[in-house]
């Protein structure tokens, strides 16, 4: 079964175009990055595809402090209602990529009188590709 089947969503060519972009790379990805990938498309259709797609649970949206927002593609245990990502969004100071970087144990926090359903963690610095430029 396909992802977007699996996230019960119509199969259209350009919905699975736009998927097809985001597999291609392994980082998250602006959506100036996304519009110069597509042949064509129309904005509005575009706009309307990754608003589902983050609603689905296909995609989700990383927003660095004071940035336009990255895309990344999310791993199958998301869903509609709810995200899961035991990762951090790190942003490259050099080459200014953002990625979502697998870490060992995630931390957890406590807050008294309060549920948390959520928690992500935005990290800045020098990308393992850049330092390896430098060696």
């Amino acid at each position: 079964m396909t992802l977007l089947k699996e996230k019960k969503l119509s199969e259209t060519p350009f919905r699975k175009e736009v998927l097809e972009l985001f597999r291609s790379y392994s980082n998250a990805i602006p959506m100036a990055v996304i519009e110069k990938g597509l042949k064509t498309y129309n904005r509005i259709t575009l706009y309307r595809t990754i608003k589902i797609f983050l609603e689905k649970g296909v995609i989700h949206e990383i927003a660095m402090s004071g940035e336009p927002s990255n895309y990344a593609l999310c791993k199958e245990s998301c869903s509609s209602v709810l995200h899961h990502h035991q990762h951090v969004h790190f942003k490259c100071r050099l080459c200014e990529t953002v990625s979502c970087v697998e870490i060992k144990e995630f931390p957890t926090v406590s807050l008294p009188n309060h549920q948390i359903e959520q928690l992500e963690i935005q990290v800045s610095g020098v990308c393992s590709g850049c330092l390896e430029k430098d060696v």
